[in-house]
């Protein structure tokens, strides 16, 4: 298996295939360590935790103690943090202490993008911002250059399980050509194989897949068949 190092680096190593990050959303949280394990034995990158407040997003779902246990579970998974919240910065350090190796604010949060990538990176996490479908890509455009990461939202956040909006490919293509080779573009929201190539095609390297991959008896082959390879 790889090792916690490698994995850990994986955010910024050149790759010519897509990561494929599978969102824990649509797992079966009564069996959630063991569904985590097979995804990433199957050849998952890295695991997806959608964090929501109710008001952000109006839905609630996990906190640094779920990804805490995911953390003792797997100690060498490279654990992607999302968070759909109105306050991010309050959270900075409770999901540093829980393991997490990313953290993405949204540029539609209260507190200013910067403040946060910099308290995230101090916290020892590499750093992500994310735009949902509604906003304008101008709004992003000014915080590119600091974080490791960028995502781009194709529903608008919630609720798992949403129809793919083909419209934010432009976004992903004008950020695209934005980017250094050590960041990274990722696609989260109805990513799957009717969708899945038009993601790669527009410039994301980071795939987000939760019912395309954890609603299949086959996680194998969801893995691949999201990567292209």
């Amino acid at each position: 298996m790889t090792t916690q190092v490698e994995r850990m680096s994986l955010l910024k190593a050149p790759t010519s295939l897509p990561l494929v990050a599978p969102s824990i959303l649509s797992s079966d949280f009564a069996h959630l360590g063991d569904e985590c394990k097979a995804v990433l034995v199957s050849g998952a990158d890295l695991l997806h935790l959608d964090v929501m407040d109710g008001y952000f997003v109006p839905n609630l779902t996990m906190g640094p103690a779920l990804c805490a246990s995911l953390r003792g579970a797997l100690p060498e998974a490279y654990l992607d943090v999302h968070l759909m919240v109105n306050k991010p910065l309050m959270y900075v350090q409770p999901f540093a202490d829980a393991g997490a190796n990313l953290f993405t604010t949204h540029v539609e949060a209260e507190d200013d993008p910067f403040v946060v990538a910099e308290a995230a990176r101090k916290a020892g996490m590499d750093t992500g911002i994310a735009i949902n479908p509604p906003t304008d890509v101008e709004e992003i455009l000014p915080y590119i250059e600091t974080f490791d990461l960028i995502l781009v939202m194709s529903v608008n956040p919630g609720f798992s399980g949403q129809a793919f909006i083909p419209e934010v490919l432009s976004k992903v293509s004008t950020i695209s050509e934005r980017l250094r080779p050590d960041q990274r573009l990722q696609m989260d929201g109805g990513v799957g194989p009717k969708t899945c190539e038009a993601c790669r095609e527009a410039g994301c390297d980071v795939l987000v897949a939760a019912s395309a991959i954890f609603g299949t008896d086959d996680y194998a082959s969801a893995i691949t068949g999201l990567r292209g390879h």
